[in-house]
C-alpha cells in the first residue's frame, strides 16, 4: 500500500492542546469492525464493553522529563535537546532542534529552569544518517538523575506551551496513573484516560488487568517518508514482557476469552513476542522494530483501545490493519470513522479522545 492512502484532513482546532478536565471524561468512539457500526459514548462507559474473563493489557512505561533547553558554547545559539535513548551513563542518543548544522565536537551548555547555564554540559560525539546526535554529558555524575530538576515534559510538537511557564499539570496528566519503570520519551496515550477508580471497577467485573512495558521512543511517532509502506524501517524500541502477563494472556486465548490491548505500543509487544514464539507469549525482554500495517493477521489481540492518530503515521496504519485483519479494507473503515469523529467534533491526538475497536 502507499503512504498517501493514509492521509486525511483535520481542522487544527480539533488537535487537543490540553487534557480533559478529568481523565475519564474524554469521549469514546466505539467501532464495530464486523459491520462498521459506530457508537458515541463516554470513556467512563468502557467497562460496559468489557466481559468477565477478558485480559486487559496496558503499557506501564513512565515518561521521563526528556526535553532539555540548551545553548551552543561560543555562539550562544538556543537549542533544544530531546533525550531518546541512553547508551550508558551520560551517553545518549538525542534529537537536537535545530540540529542540521550541528557537527561532531560541538559543545553545548545545558540550561536550568531559570534559563541560565548550569553545571551540566554536553559534547556531540557523532551524528548518524537519520540526523540523530550522540551526546556525552559532563559536569554532573548522571544527567538522568537531574531530569526532574531541569527537564521538561516531552510534549509532541503539535501541543504548544510557553516554554518559560510550562504547566505543572502536564507532568501529571502526560503520564498514566499506573506508570512504573522510567524510559519513555512520549506517553502511551491510550492509557491516559484511565483512573485508579475506573481500573478498580474493571477489576470488579472479573476482567484481568495486566501490564507490558514498551519504552516509547522516536520509532512510534516518526513519519513514514517513503511512498510504499514496505520500504519504511521502524526504529527499535525496548520492551519487557513478564511471566505473569504472558501466562494471563496465554490462558485467556486458550479458553477463548478476549485479549484487549490498550494502545498501539501494547499491540506491538504482544504481536512481536507471539510472532517469535509460534503464537504464544513467553517471559522475555528485548527490542522490537515491528511495523504493523495492512494487510496483517493478528495472533493475540482481539480488541483495541486507542487514540486518534496523525495522518500518514505508523499508528494510523496499525489501527487500519486491526480494523480489517488480513485485508486492506480496514483503512476505509478507519478513515470513515475518523470522518465521523471530525463531524462530531472529537478531540484528536495525544490529549484527545479515545476509540475502541471491537
Amino acid at each position: 500500500m502507499r503512504t498517501a492512502e493514509f492521509d486525511y484532513e483535520l481542522p487544527l482546532e480539533l488537535i487537543a492542546q490540553t487534557p480533559a478536565l478529568a481523565r475519564d471524561r474524554s469521549r469514546l468512539l466505539v467501532l464495530h469492525r464486523s459491520d462498521g457500526r459506530i457508537a458515541h459514548r463516554s470513556f467512563r462507559d468502557l467497562p460496559e464493553y468489557l466481559r468477565a474473563g477478558d485480559a486487559l493489557v496496558l503499557n506501564d512505561s513512565r515518561v521521563i522529563p526528556a526535553r532539555l533547553r540548551a545553548m551552543k558554547a561560543g555562539s550562544g545559539g538556543q537549542i533544544e535537546v530531546l533525550l531518546l535513548e541512553q547508551n550508558s551513563v551520560n551517553d545518549w542518543w538525542v534529537m537536537l532542534r535545530p540540529g542540521k548544522r550541528v557537527r561532531g565536537g560541538t559543545s553545548i551548555s545545558i540550561l536550568n529552569r531559570e534559563g541560565r547555564a548550569g553545571e551540566a554540559r554536553a559534547e556531540v560525539l557523532e551524528k548518524n544518517g537519520e540526523g540523530l546526535c550522540r551526546l556525552r554529558f559532563g559536569g554532573v555524575r548522571n544527567i538522568r538523575e537531574m531530569l526532574d530538576a531541569i527537564g521538561e515534559v516531552p510534549l509532541p510538537p503539535y501541543i504548544t506551551r510557553d516554554a518559560a511557564n510550562l504547566p505543572m499539570d502536564d507532568r501529571e496528566r502526560y503520564q498514566t496513573v499506573y506508570a512504573r519503570p522510567d524510559g519513555s520519551v512520549a506517553a502511551p496515550t491510550a492509557g491516559l484516560h484511565f483512573t485508579e477508580r475506573l481500573l478498580d471497577e474493571i477489576r470488579s467485573r472479573d476482567v484481568e488487568v495486566c501490564f507490558v512495558t514498551l519504552h516509547v521512543g522516536l520509532g512510534t511517532f516518526a513519519p513514514v517518508k517513503c511512498e510504499e509502506l514496505e520500504h519504511h524501517l521502524m526504529h527499535e524500541e525496548q520492551f519487557e514482557l513478564s511471566a505473569t502477563t504472558a501466562r494471563a494472556v496465554n490462558d485467556a486465548r486458550q479458553t477463548r476469552r478476549r485479549v484487549v490491548a490498550v494502545g498501539s505500543t501494547t499491540v506491538r509487544v504482544l504481536e512481536s513476542v507471539a510472532g517469535e514464539n509460534a503464537g504464544r507469549l513467553v517471559e522475555c525482554q528485548g527490542r522490537t522494530r515491528i511495523f504493523i500495517h495492512p494487510p496483517c493477521n493478528f495472533k493475540v489481540v482481539d480488541a483495541l483501545l486507542t487514540n486518534f492518530h496523525l495522518p500518514r503515521s505508523t499508528l494510523l496504519m496499525l489501527v487500519s490493519a486491526f480494523a480489517g485483519p488480513g485485508h486492506t479494507r480496514g483503512r476505509d473503515l478507519i478513515l470513515a470513522a475518523y470522518a465521523e469523529a471530525i463531524r462530531e467534533r472529537y478531540r484528536f491526538y495525544s490529549y484527545g479522545d479515545a476509540m475502541l475497536i471491537l
